[in-house]
């Protein structure tokens, strides 16, 4: 994999070119900005911005008032090459809390290790209806100890209106749900995105998450796609490397709260 070239794909398709993803969302260029603009349970936030340091201070500006305007918190999604080279610390000054950095991974479906499968007594089940996003919003909320209300809600939307854009599915330990995760289709891109994969605590380390990668992977080349794309924790990075994903960049989630709700960030990727 030629990962500059990759990285350049990925500015391009998933960042300046990014989608609305889900009902009731919105994506529009402000000079040298795209913002994501969700419901109030929905992801809000700056996907991509080209600043230059006399113009920075401004952009962050109108992007506050815009959010704060419709009472969203939202998400800077500063990545490790964009410029300014201070961004971050400008983002910091307008009133934004970074939170832990993590890897932009890549890995060529065609060059993954997808032979994982979950371990003895556990299942991997597809997500298609309000049960199946209550199991996985338990999981989350055990995972991660974090509410999962706007998860549920963006989920269950999603499905509902768009269904062939999120393969969600859980991981049954019997009856109980121990991990879950989901994948963002993005059609006309070569593009899934991985997302919100978490697994409850005494169940990590037993390869779990590991499967449900290559479930979704499977399912990825499938349907066409060429790459996956994951914001990896600390925690994550090893497994994905292990089944070939390389590292690309890092991204820093920069998030803004309002007063009116501290919502909106999207779900972490864990492990």
């Amino acid at each position: 994999m030629d990962q500059n070239a990759v990285l350049t794909l990925f500015d391009r398709e998933m960042r300046r070119g990014a989608r609305p993803d889900g009902p009731g969302a919105d994506v529009e260029r402000v000079g040298a900005v795209v913002r994501h603009t969700g419901p109030a349970h929905g992801w809000n936030g700056v996907v991509w911005s080209a600043l230059e340091a006399a113009d920075a201070d401004a952009a962050i500006a109108e992007q506050i008032a815009h959010f704060t305007g419709l009472g969203r918190a939202f998400e800077w999604k500063l990545y490790g090459h964009d410029l300014p080279a201070d961004l971050g610390q400008r983002l910091v000054a307008a009133g934004f809390t970074p939170e832990p950095v993590e890897t932009l991974m890549v890995g060529e479906v065609a060059g993954l290790v997808l032979d994982a499968e979950p371990p003895a007594g556990v299942r991997i089940v597809p997500v298609t209806d309000r049960a199946g996003v209550d199991l996985v919003a338990d999981v989350h909320e055990r995972a991660f100890d974090a509410d999962a209300s706007g998860l549920r809600r963006q989920l269950h939307d999603r499905l509902a209106a768009d269904p062939d854009t999120v393969v969600a599915v859980v991981a049954l330990a019997g009856g109980e749900p121990v991990s879950a995760a989901r994948m963002e289709l993005v059609p006309g891109t070569p593009f899934a995105g991985l997302w919100g994969g978490g697994t409850v605590r005494h169940w990590r380390g037993r390869g779990v998450y590991r499967a449900l990668v290559a479930h979704r992977a499977r399912v990825a080349a499938d349907r066409g796609y060429r790459y996956l794309q994951v914001d990896a924790s600390g925690r994550s990075r090893p497994i994905l490397e292990r089944l070939g994903f390389v590292p690309l960049t890092t991204t820093t989630p920069y998030v803004h709260a309002t007063a009116a709700t501290a919502g909106g960030r999207r779900t972490p990727p864990g492990a």
